[in-house]
């Protein structure tokens, strides 16, 4: 397992490491060659899927929900520290509605479909009904849907 996260995140690097290193200074408008600061993070989320979960991860070597979203957040051009659980997440970030969220965005997962219950997941949104997530002891992170959750789910951006 360790020697398949080491062959990931070597791809990832070379994959990111020219626009994480054109993202690191000034925020500036992105040209052709550059990727956004969302972009760059959903891309970063997708080199994790298939890391193991772990109550309270906040590593490759095992992650939970929030620790993976703080740990892509904390990894992507220059760092976006945030806020280590969900909901508290949640509160640090600006509510966007679906249409609005862009790639490298966080999905929130509510208790109800009052929009300020609690939040008991997040993922890393990736685009159309998709997120990537550490989910459950044995599943892993994954990519998957997230339509499961119906109207209990929201969206939060820092980057726009």
């Amino acid at each position: 397992m360790r020697h398949t996260w080491l062959a990931r995140a070597a791809l990832a690097v070379a994959a990111v490491s020219v626009t994480v290193a054109a993202l690191a200074g000034p925020v500036r408008p992105a040209s052709a060659g550059d990727k956004t600061y969302n972009q760059v993070a959903a891309a970063l989320a997708m080199t994790l899927v298939g890391d193991p979960y772990a109550y309270g991860g906040v590593s490759p070597a095992g992650f939970d929900c929030s620790g993976l979203a703080q740990w892509v957040y904390a990894h992507t051009g220059g760092g976006k520290p945030i806020p280590r659980l969900a909901d508290d997440q949640f509160l640090y970030f600006r509510p966007v509605s679906h249409a609005a969220a862009r790639p490298g965005d966080l999905v929130f997962f509510h208790e109800t479909s009052d929009l300020d219950s609690f939040v008991y997941h997040v993922g890393v949104y990736e685009g159309g009904d998709m997120m990537v997530a550490a989910t459950v002891p044995g599943s892993g992170v994954q990519y998957q849907s997230f339509t499961w959750a119906g109207d209990t789910v929201s969206f939060g951006t820092i980057t726009h």
